[in-house]
């Protein structure tokens, strides 16, 4: 008899009606709200306006959610969602790719960086710190659902997955993934904190992610389970094929970092229009008398 952990998590916590609790929308908004606590000291170190967050975090929010769902149904299941194509509004039914996001997000950003004048790497760099830190929570909710896991183990920390009617070990890839992202987010945190050399490198945190996390995720897919029926047979997985080209960007991007970029600064031309807009509202100097003085 092999040695293994037997899994039989129900994903619900409760529910109210109509209304279900789940641990993976659970995780998935905790996820959220510690990215943005993070992202408050890092405004607050950078003296920036706290409601650009608040702006800032809708437009993530916003493009990482349609990224993740259309990454699913384009990458995975092209065929099922473009002969119909409001399922791809079911996201209740799951199906959820994190390479549609890392192509959306990165977009959602640029959009907002030419919107609010900001530079674009200057983000890239802070927001991938927080960005492996909810891979992290992604990955425990895909193990409370018993999903996206390997294949069959005779490691002693096996999971037979048993709402998934297995009865074998298989590799728990949830937990390596979750505890690889969570090594990256620090990683990438102690650079930002302690490094200021790395840190005002434009696109050095940016490459290093790209690099390890897509690097991982093109090692681990492996001894993951096929997720797809026309993966079958494939010598490289979708999940593979779509991790390189984010690899070599990862790499092109440290080097660029190291060989050439600048410092980074927040703002283009390092001028910030909030401080501008600010000095507008309180207005010219007053004389004595109360007059505006002109200048």
């Amino acid at each position: 008899m092999l040695l293994s952990i037997t899994w039989n998590i129900d994903p619900e916590i409760f529910s109210l009606g109509p209304i279900h609790v789940r641990y993976y929308g659970v995780l998935f908004a905790l996820a959220f709200v510690c990215d943005y606590l993070i992202f408050v000291r890092f405004f607050k170190r950078e003296k920036l306006p706290l409601p650009l967050l608040d702006t800032l975090t809708m437009w993530a929010v916003i493009f990482t959610i349609v990224g993740l769902r259309l990454g699913h149904c384009l990458f995975y299941e092209p065929a099922h969602y473009l002969a119909h194509p409001f399922d791809m509004l079911k996201i209740w039914e799951g199906g959820l790719a994190s390479h549609g996001a890392a192509v959306a997000l990165p977009l959602g950003l640029f959009l907002f960086c030419r919107k609010y004048k900001m530079s674009y790497l200057w983000l890239l760099d802070r927001i991938v710190i927080v960005v492996a830190l909810t891979g992290f929570f992604i990955r425990i909710g895909n193990l409370m659902n018993s999903e996206i896991y390997g294949v069959q183990t005779s490691l002693p920390w096996g999971f037979i997955f048993e709402r998934r009617h297995e009865i074998m070990p298989k590799h728990p890839t949830q937990i390596y993934e979750a505890l690889a992202y969570l090594l990256i987010f620090f990683i990438l945190l102690h650079i930002f904190v302690k490094k200021d050399n790395l840190r005002r490198r434009g696109g050095f945190l940016f490459g290093a992610f790209l690099t390890l996390l897509f690097t991982f995720r093109f090692l681990v897919e492996f001894i993951k389970e096929r997720q797809v029926d026309f993966e079958e047979g494939m010598l490289l997985d979708m999940g593979q094929l779509l991790s390189i080209p984010f690899v070599l960007a990862g790499v092109c991007l440290l080097i660029y970092s190291l060989r050439c970029a600048p410092q980074s600064k927040p703002f283009i031309g390092n001028v910030n229009p909030f401080e501008d807009k600010a000095k507008e509202k309180q207005g010219a100097p007053r004389s004595k008398s109360g007059d505006r003085v002109k200048k």
